[in-house]
This record gives structure tokens, sequence and C-alpha cells, in this order.
């Protein structure tokens, strides 16, 4: 049932949304030269690896071997038109093509980057029960991880030690209360958030798990 929404769904979006993507497309190639989508290895369902689709929002020259490194919301490696398409979202459109072919999900756990499965458990690597998806319980908490980027030093260190685990735990919670009702509540949640008109604790209700945010947020004094 998920499955045929997720098709559905995204064939639907793609048909809305195009004139929003050509536009998106028109200001990237304008702005600066290099392709208009990015490219990258990820992983989704089975540990499989697949290659996911968004628009372009940093310099060519930066990051040339696709290791997917962290940066800071302000760093000056990402384009003007990146910056406002990461901050609306308009980025992740072109994964609509992945849903629409199978790789993604609306909503799943995010794509992973092959290189840091080396550092996932075994209970870590049970999110890969699931299709990736282009947005999730843990990235609509996460809706302010570029502005905690700023707030530290070193990112990629941040990522791996704080924001990943705990990551790791809001996806575990979106497995286990997983159901087609509340995909769809995500799906609405997502936009919700975007417009700053939802509050965390209505997509958690896990108290526990969801305080840690706030730990995480005072950990960045640290790095």
């Amino acid at each position: 049932m998920t499955r045929i929404f997720d098709f559905v769904a995204s064939l639907v979006a793609i048909l809305i949304f195009w004139p929003v993507m050509l536009i998106v497309a028109v200001a990237i190639k304008l702005e600066s030269k290099g392709p208009i989508l990015f490219k990258q290895k990820r992983l989704t369902k089975g540990i499989r690896e697949f290659d996911i689709y968004k628009f372009r929002s940093m310099r060519t020259d930066f990051d040339k071997d696709g290791r997917g490194v962290q940066v800071k919301g302000g760093s000056n490696a990402i384009t003007k038109v990146g910056k406002f398409i990461r901050k609306t979202k308009l980025d992740e459109l072109p994964q609509l093509f992945n849903v629409l072919n199978g790789d993604m999900a609306i909503i799943g756990p995010r794509a992973e980057l092959p290189r840091r499965l080396s550092s996932y458990t075994e209970w870590e690597k049970e999110i890969f029960c699931v299709r990736s998806g282009i947005s999730s319980t843990a990235s609509i908490v996460f809706s302010d991880e570029e502005y905690l980027m700023d707030q530290v030093e070193d990112p990629e260190k941040f990522y791996m030690e704080q924001i990943r685990p705990y990551k790791i735990k809001l996806n575990h919670y979106y497995i286990k209360n997983k159901s087609f009702f509340y995909d769809m509540w995500l799906i609405i949640a997502t936009v919700l958030k975007i417009l700053k008109k939802i509050e965390n604790k209505q997509v958690v209700k896990d108290e526990k798990l969801l305080g840690e945010h706030q730990e995480l947020v005072g950990a960045t004094k640290r790095y």
C-alpha cells in the first residue's frame, strides 16, 4: 500500500512541481558553471547502493571526490541559490524521481553515505530494513541541522559523534511506529515544519528521546 502511494504521489508531485524545478534549474545554471543536478552514491533498504539526485547547491570545486563532507550552513562553498534551495528544501525535489523508480520512499530514514557504514553497529544497521526517504522523523526534528553546524568548528566530527547516533535513535522510533497513517502525518508535518507551524513534540511522543535534542544543542560548545 505504501509503495503504491509513493509511486502515485511522486508522479503527481513531479507533474505539479515541474515549473518550480525548471526555475530552480535555470537559477543554478545562471549563477555558476557545472551540472544542475548533484548525483551521489547512497544506501537504501538492504544496504543497497543507489544514485541519489539533488539540485546542486555547492560549487563544483568543493568535495570533488563526492565523499559528502559536512559543512557549515554559512559556508562559502554553498552558492547563493544553493543557500535558498537548501533552506526551503527545494534541493530535495529531484529525489521524487528516486521515489518513482523505487530506490526511495516519500518517508523513511535519510539515505546514508556508504563511507559511514563502517561506523554502524549491528543495531544501527537495522534501520536499513526500510527504504530511505525524502523526509523522516529525524529530518523533521533536525530541521535546524544547518544552524547547529554553524555553531561548531568541526561539523564532520560533530555530525558523526552527536547528530548521527541520535538520528539513528529517531529512525528506530520511526520504524517502531511506522504505519501508513503515520507516514501521511509525517508528510504533513514536514510541510508544517518548513513553515515553522509545528513543534517536535507533535512528531515524537517519546519525551525522553526528544529531550536528547536539547542536550545535543548544548553539546555544540564542545565542538
